[in-house]
């Protein structure tokens, strides 16, 4: 018979596969399996992932103070619905915060940096060609997330990727159309032009506008699906 393992080992363990099944919840929001609103059934995901039940109901926590799923008394958890109004708020929060970015990538870019920066719009421009959006989507995603990681200050970089997952509730892509495409590919060339101007004052002012941009854009598509209002009798 086989002894059990170490307090401290187990503990490691429960830690190391509840951080799993979160990512995995995780994962499966952000991607669109659990629309926002949909209730999350522990019983079934426990299921579904292989494990009990408690790892489940840590990864719910880990999630709720996320701001990815909601949890509500005597009735479960569900993922979250961010409302318009929100969203603007996160969108003009991202901005200025991409505005800071951009003063200090001004000052402190390196080439090594520049020339990672300048691989990802080369991949974009790739996508772009392919006629890939899920691709240029992704890439689009992890240029702007290494631009704020660039700028080291660890906090401001977690505090901006919990706003890109919280914002990605939104269900806003404004990129599906792949006319978009070049034009967006051409607006990164042109943030990285800002950078090496190195003039904190262009640099930031470019990645500000970029982000208004991006938030003008999800109020048109937004109001674009709004259905008509009806007509008075």
């Amino acid at each position: 018979m086989s002894a059990d393992p170490h307090p401290t080992i187990a503990l490691l363990q429960n830690h190391s596969l509840t951080m799993v099944v979160q990512q995995e919840i995780e994962r499966a929001i952000l991607s669109g399996e659990f629309a926002p609103g949909a209730k999350l059934n522990e019983a079934a995901l426990a299921l579904r992932l292989g494990v009990s039940r408690g790892p489940v109901r840590e990864a719910f926590r880990m999630l709720d103070e996320a701001g990815l799923v909601r949890t509500e008394k005597n009735r479960g958890v569900f993922v979250r619905d961010i409302p318009i109004d929100e969203a603007i708020e996160i969108y003009e929060l991202r901005a200025a915060m991409e505005e800071s970015v951009g003063r200090r990538l001004a000052e402190r870019m390196d080439p090594a940096q520049r020339e990672e920066a300048h691989g990802l719009v080369r991949a974009m421009e790739s996508a772009v060609q392919a006629q890939d959006a899920h691709t240029y989507h992704r890439l689009n995603l992890q240029f702007h997330d290494r631009l704020v990681e660039m700028a080291g200050n660890r906090k401001l970089t977690s505090i901006y990727r919990k706003l890109v997952k919280e914002i990605s509730l939104f269900r806003r892509l404004n990129l599906d159309d792949a006319r978009q495409l070049p034009a967006s590919a051409q607006a990164h060339w042109d943030l990285l032009q800002a950078i090496d101007s190195r003039d904190p004052d262009i640099a930031g002012r470019a990645l500000f506008d970029h982000a208004i941009q991006s938030k003008n854009r999800m109020l048109d598509m937004d109001a674009g699906r709004r259905p008509e209002p009806a007509p008075r009798p």
